[in-house]
């Protein structure tokens, strides 16, 4: 049984999957070159620069099993896989905490203008000192503010566990049912139950502080010219979800009118290649799409994939 690992996997994972009898194979194949190349293996796992559309898994009639390290599967066309009786599989709670963290770590970014300071530290930093402190001297804290969570299943949850942990107010919203309560570890190990506030979408856009948007794809921005008028004056806005979820146009504007007073992306539309607008403004901070990008993250999606596949083909 040969697998191949397209965008890699963790050590660990990998032996798993050796131990139990598997070849896998982790050199990357080309996106144009796969519908022939992968017709050599029996599964391939993803995380979000390989694509399994339509097309590739028509190529591919060996193909049995598709694995995402990751939370989302917005990169497979996953209906017709199943239709085609391939098994698809993802690895949702492993990297949340490495994903809610990087929200964070953004949000704490923002607050305190370091995305701008590193920009211009080095090259005004001998000669302007002064004048960078004192455009850096406004600064807030998180405590006592308001987030607002839209998409409050895994990564969601775990933004609002550390939000209360530093004293922030939640508003938590999604498409489904879910349950308010979350689980917050305290010192000595303990852990208590914390019912967060739910609102609409509408009133965490009217309300919050600070809002972070963990949400699947969907078909159109869910923040767009509408919600950015309903929003208050120096709301911090966070993306380490999906590319597509803000209008970036839209988003420029606000940053621009000050109605934004920083925007975070971690994901957004034209990757690998986003606009230049984004990536040169002032006001925004940037990662390359590394929310699960941890060690600890990479290592439990590993572990969690290898054990679906082998759970999957041997039982």
């Amino acid at each position: 049984m040969k697998i191949l690992a397209n965008d890699g996997i963790d050590p660990i994972g990998k032996k798993m999957l050796e131990d139990a009898g598997f070849f896998v194979e982790t050199n990357n194949i080309p996106q144009d070159e796969l519908p022939v190349k992968l017709q050599e293996y029996d599964a391939i796992t993803v995380r979000s620069a390989t694509k399994v559309r339509k097309a590739l898994i028509d190529a591919c009639p060996n193909l049995k099993l598709i694995g995402r390290g990751g939370v989302g599967v917005d990169n497979i066309d996953v209906d017709y896989a199943k239709e085609k009786g391939i098994g698809v599989y993802n690895t949702p709670a492993s990297s949340s905490l490495s994903v809610a963290e990087l929200v964070f770590a953004h949000l704490f970014t923002g607050i305190r203008f370091l995305q701008d300071s590193n920009r211009k530290m080095p090259v005004e930093g001998a000669t302007k000192f002064n004048d960078l402190k004192k455009a850096y001297a406004k600064g807030v804290e998180l405590r006592g503010k308001t987030i607002g969570i839209l998409g409050f299943g895994r990564i969601g949850r775990e933004v609002a566990k550390i939000a209360i942990g530093i004293g922030m107010e939640v508003l938590a919203y999604d498409l489904f049912p879910f349950n308010p309560e979350v689980d917050v570890v305290l010192g000595g190990g303990y852990v208590a139950k914390v019912k967060v506030k739910t609102a609409s979408k509408e009133e965490i856009i009217s309300n919050a502080d600070f809002i972070s948007l963990h949400t699947p794809f969907v078909d159109k921005p869910l923040i767009g010219a509408e919600e950015f008028n309903l929003m208050k004056k120096g709301v911090g806005l966070v993306n380490c979800s999906r590319g597509g979820l803000i209008n970036e146009t839209e988003l420029i504007a606000a940053l621009d009118s000050g109605k934004v007073s920083f925007a975070a992306l971690d994901v957004f539309d034209n990757e690998p290649t986003p606009r230049h607008d984004i990536l040169s403004h002032p006001k925004i901070s940037l990662t390359p799409h590394i929310g699960a990008a941890t060690n600890e993250a990479q290592e439990r999606i590993g572990v969690e994939l290898a054990s679906l596949i082998i759970q999957h083909f041997k039982g």
